[in-house]
């Protein structure tokens, strides 16, 4: 029994792997024959692992998403690499107090070689000074409540606490068109149906109603784009903007959650779970690009074309950086370096 367990973890933890596994090919990994894996695979299906047969001359097998969360497998890095992001995330976001006892429960199923070596870790996920003070936490359930009616085009009813100082005017009907964050404050853009105008809300203010009301086809934002309506919006007021001479617009592949802390006056539109839209501005296209590149990730240039010049010049000098060997002393005095572009920095006023 002992070895039949230990064949089928061994099983699952090849069918995590994001790729199609033939019958032979798991067969030869786990050292069992093609009908023993078949009988394997049944197994795990009866304990709600969502496992495909695929069809083809040689046949296979996918294990893909459920209805459901099933338990999964970690080997030792990917589990110390899920408490350390874990440790993270506790630290002042606003899924605290999940992240918290997610890492608890990892913890406390760990074995005694990889508790002592989370245990060691002590991550502090320091706070830049803008997003601390009054920053909101947002419900992480709302915050997919209204990506999905988003995404649905659907109209939605909520309750709206108001500021204080003002009334309230509950419930509101609106069309949602764009889930941003803005100097820290998630906010949802919509379409107010009962003033026939453009609103911004905050959203830890908001509650949804249900159920949400009928489809509708999406209005052109003024401005163009969800950016410029926002920055209009709050300029001049606490949120005051800086008209850079250099703005672009980028796809990074990060969650909106984890952009926004580090993108200061950017404007942070959420596209889905995984991917985000980020418009920017500095004093220098080179200074823009270099400040997106700090983001760990892929990214998809949408504008303007400096933006992309911008990007295609620090690759060609990174990579002239990286191609040269280290230089002592007297080949630094020899060897004379590409010339800089130069770049615009603000003004300065000496006192």
């Amino acid at each position: 029994m002992h070895k039949t367990s230990a064949r089928l973890l061994a099983l699952l933890a090849l069918l995590q792997t994001p790729r199609d596994w033939s019958g032979d090919d798991l067969a030869e990994r786990l050292g069992i024959t093609s009908r023993t894996v078949r009988r394997d695979i049944d197994r795990l299906r009866e304990l709600d692992y969502p496992i495909r047969t695929l069809k083809g001359p040689a046949g296979g097998y996918r294990l893909e998403a459920g209805t459901h969360l099933p338990p999964m497998l970690f080997d030792d890095d990917q589990a110390v690499a899920l408490a350390v992001a874990l440790q993270t995330a506790a630290a002042g976001t606003t899924v605290a107090e999940d992240a918290t006892r997610a890492l608890a429960t990892l913890r406390q199923v760990m074995p005694t070689r990889l508790r002592h070596r989370i245990d060691l870790l002590h991550v502090t996920a320091v706070q830049p000074p803008e997003a601390t003070g009054d920053t909101p936490q947002v419900d992480a359930q709302i915050l997919m409540d209204l990506s999905r009616v988003i995404h649905a085009r659907e109209e939605l009813r909520f309750d709206y606490t108001p500021a204080p100082g003002t009334s309230s005017d509950d419930p509101r009907r609106v069309q949602p068109h764009h889930l941003v964050i803005f100097r820290q404050r998630w906010y949802l853009v919509a379409w107010d149906v009962r003033r026939q105008d453009w609103r911004t809300f905050r959203v830890e203010r908001i509650r949804p109603r249900t159920p949400t009301g009928p489809r509708f086809t999406p209005r052109d934002l003024p401005g163009g784009n969800v950016s410029t309506f926002i920055t209009s919006r709050f300029r001049g007021n606490d949120g005051t903007t800086t008209d850079w001479p250099c703005r672009g617009e980028v796809v990074l592949h990060l969650p909106a959650s984890e952009v926004a802390p580090f993108a200061h006056d950017g404007v942070v539109e959420e596209l889905d779970p995984h991917r985000c839209r980020l418009t920017l501005g500095s004093w220098s296209w080179t200074g823009l690009a270099a400040t997106i590149g700090r983001f760990d990730t892929d990214i998809d240039v949408i504008g303007p074309p400096q933006l992309a010049a911008a990007f295609a010049d620090l690759a060609a000098r990174y990579t002239r950086a990286a191609a040269r060997p280290e230089t002592g002393p007297d080949a630094v005095r020899t060897k004379t370096a590409a010339p800089l572009e130069p770049v615009d920095y603000p003004p300065q006023t000496h006192r």
